[in-house]
């Protein structure tokens, strides 16, 4: 019988968990899918390129907003099992309300888990792969974006000014300007179209002239005809991972930076300007999950009282406003992280188990007298 109660009270809790965690993870993917429209209407990339980016950066979203819906949702059924006279059931069958915060507290272990592996490895995999799908994807929208009388610039080294959009799709009066490390070239053509061949998207030029400068020598030549090769321009778009993107394995190699340093894991290089912001990306990563059972244990205060007590309504603000505090500082202190060290580190490393330990403390003196 006792199996059977713990088994609804997390199935029960699960369903609401699950579902209001990717509910709200697909408000905050809407809204951020709209930022990221750029790709579209500023890089010229297509919306296959879009669609696909935005879908690999869900598991990051799972991942930050995680710990506040397990919160919310625990918070919600205790205190729904509360109000329904579900939580007599549990005391009815001789369960204490130790018993049921230490098992509360063994599934909260379980979310704990899950959050470390989407923060350690699924969330930083499907970033670098969204960064690479990105870096590999063709600029499909380049001709949608060239207007007349306005200088596009969506490629790097490559800016484009052209007079004149005609209808069926060519242009009229274009200047190029294409800029290297080592040399610049103007182009000029009276007409020109977009075409592409064998997956290759060219911009062909007629009746025109090209000045090249290279080394200070400045050289002059006209032409019929010429093909530029759009593919072997590179788009605006950052395609150099950023550390959230790195696996956990290279950053933990990188911090032993005495060995490591200057060394490259997966297009990373292992700089000792990075360390601090490395230090803080694992901290992220291994460190808040920690906090889940904390805020597990906070929770199961709401138990202590009846909703017959006068103190229960209070019990609920306090819980709430303490939990949902605990959440902001594992959010909030990890950005100073950078600049701890020595015991300073340790003390803030252990701040979680210290919190824990109290809290349990608190409630069995609590229990001892209710």
């Amino acid at each position: 019988m006792k199996k059977l109660i713990f088994k609804k009270f997390h199935i029960d809790t699960s369903i609401f968990f699950i579902t209001s965690l990717v509910i709200m993870s697909l408000i905050v993917w809407t809204i951020q899918a709209v930022n990221y429209f750029d790709f579209v209407t500023e890089d010229g990339h297509g919306f296959k390129v879009y669609f696909m980016y935005t879908l690999l950066n869900f598991p990051k979203i799972l991942q930050r907003i995680l710990p506040f819906m397990f919160f919310v949702s625990l918070f919600y059924i205790l205190i729904n099992y509360e109000l329904k006279n579900e939580m007599n059931i549990f005391w009815f069958n001789g369960i204490s309300k130790l018993i049921f915060v230490k098992k509360l507290i063994f599934f909260s272990l379980f979310i704990m888990l899950f959050q470390l592996f989407l923060s350690s490895y699924l969330s930083p995999l499907s970033q670098l792969e969204a960064r690479k799908y990105l870096k590999n994807s063709d600029i499909s929208f380049f001709s949608s974006l060239i207007n007349k009388g306005k200088f596009i610039n969506i490629t790097k080294g490559l800016t484009i000014f052209i007079e004149k959009k005609n209808p069926n799709g060519s242009y009229e009066n274009i200047f190029l300007e294409d800029l290297s490390q080592s040399s610049s070239k103007m182009i000029y053509a009276k007409s020109g179209i977009i075409i592409d061949i064998e997956k290759n998207k060219l911009f062909r030029l007629f009746q025109g002239e090209i000045i090249n400068n290279e080394e200070n020598k400045v050289n002059k030549f006209s032409f019929d005809e010429i093909d530029i090769n759009l593919k072997n321009f590179s788009t605006n778009t950052i395609v150099v991972p950023k550390i959230q993107e790195i696996n956990s394995l290279s950053l933990i190699k990188c911090l032993n930076f005495k060995s490591n340093l200057n060394k490259r894991f997966d297009n990373f290089s292992c700089e000792i300007k990075l360390m601090n912001e490395i230090k803080e990306e694992l901290l992220k990563r291994f460190y808040q999950p920690l906090y889940i059972p904390l805020i597990t244990l906070l929770c199961a205060f709401l138990v202590i009282f009846s909703k017959n007590n006068i103190k229960y309504k209070n019990m609920i603000k306090i819980v709430f406003l303490i939990t949902f505090t605990t959440l902001l500082f594992s959010e909030a202190s990890l950005r100073y992280t950078s600049v701890l060290s020595g015991i300073y580190l340790v003390l803030f490393l252990i701040t979680p188990v210290v919190l824990f330990v109290i809290s349990y403390l608190l409630f069995l003196k609590f229990t001892r007298y209710v």
